[in-house]
């Protein structure tokens, strides 16, 4: 397979805020950790690691997650690779927001985590864990349509910082 073939993928952590204290360390280990996940890999590129040590459980909070959504529209991302999913959501409501945001973006972005028992890859796709998804995080979103409605405000906003020179 060649590079240009691979899927582009951006590897996502969230770790407590006690890990402030040894951040150099921790973020050395997920940059080697995910480093060697893809290094011989015939079907992804890793493009980036966005870690984020914070006591902040809402995405719209989380400057890692932002600056990767960010990227994701920005077309550089076709999968988010994560450990477990709760990195990705502390909620069922920021999970389901999530999944609708990246499950609209053209074209959608894939989630791969490593959980055993309740992995997702919507890149191979098993029982149709796509469709399954995105059809509960739209019935979800449905239900509370002004929340979400704020999520993505918050969200936009501070991607638009993003963009503003520093």
């Amino acid at each position: 397979m060649e590079v240009s073939e691979k899927k582009r993928v951006a590897a996502y952590v969230k770790l407590a805020k006690l890990w402030e204290r040894s951040r150099e360390k921790a973020v050395a280990h997920q940059l080697e950790y995910y480093t060697e996940k893809f290094k011989n890999s015939e079907v992804y590129e890793l493009v980036a690691v966005y870690i984020d040590i914070t006591g902040q459980k809402d995405i719209p909070n989380r400057p890692e997650m932002v600056h990767l959504l960010h990227d994701c529209m920005e077309g550089q991302i076709d999968v988010i690779a994560t450990q477990t999913k709760a990195y990705l959501a502390a909620n069922a409501a920021d999970f389901c927001y999530l999944v609708k945001f990246l499950f609209d973006l053209d074209p959608p972005i894939h989630i791969v985590t490593e959980e055993e028992k309740y992995r997702i890859n919507t890149i191979t796709n098993d029982e149709d864990q796509r469709e399954a998804l995105y059809g509960m995080a739209n019935k979800f979103v449905s239900m509370t349509q002004n929340e979400y409605a704020n999520w993505l405000e918050q969200l936009l906003l501070r991607m638009e910082k993003l963009d503003e020179p520093q």
